[in-house]
């Protein structure tokens, strides 16, 4: 749980780098591969993440204009476009309407009381997981994985070091 908005604005400039390397990794046809009925494509977690950004600011009060079902034809350009507009409207629209002070005031979430600040934490949390799904799906497309907490097996390669068993 965040208490002071700054370490907040630290941590989604970061996640929001790495979420973009991973979007620009993407290419139009990986979009839609589906790889099974029953699951998401890389194309529809990709849009989840970027949905999630301005549906749950705007749950928690925030000023924010809901994004509406993926749209057709998407192409991983416009996807990352739109995720790094988005990204750079949640950080303003917490500076902006939100203090240290009130991260610890307590907002109806999906059922549950959260604190503001762990809004923030969540929304953060819930990136980092769907773009672990989305590396593994890429992995499946044959494109290349970010690493992003650490290099991943080509990067590590690159490197001219064997990637860890």
């Amino acid at each position: 749980m965040y208490r002071k908005i700054e370490d907040f604005v630290t941590d989604w400039a970061y996640e929001t780098e790495m979420t973009l390397k991973i979007f620009n990794a993407l290419s139009d046809e990986s979009l839609v591969q589906n790889f099974h009925n029953e699951h998401r494509t890389l194309g529809r977690l990709a849009w989840h993440i970027t949905q999630t950004l301005t549906e749950m600011t705007h749950q928690a009060g925030l000023p924010m204009e809901v994004l509406s079902d993926m749209p057709e034809n998407l192409t991983a350009s416009k996807l990352a476009e739109t995720f790094a507009k988005d990204a750079e409207a949640v950080k303003e629209a917490v500076i902006a309407n939100w203090t240290d002070a009130n991260l610890t005031d307590k907002v109806q979430m999906y059922g549950e009381e959260w604190t503001k600040g762990l809004v923030l934490s969540i929304l953060i949390r819930h990136q980092a997981h769907h773009r672990g799904q989305m590396t593994i799906l890429m992995r499946q497309a044959g494109l290349v994985v970010i690493g992003v907490y650490g290099p991943a097996k080509e990067e590590w390669a690159a490197m001219g070091i064997p990637a860890m068993a």
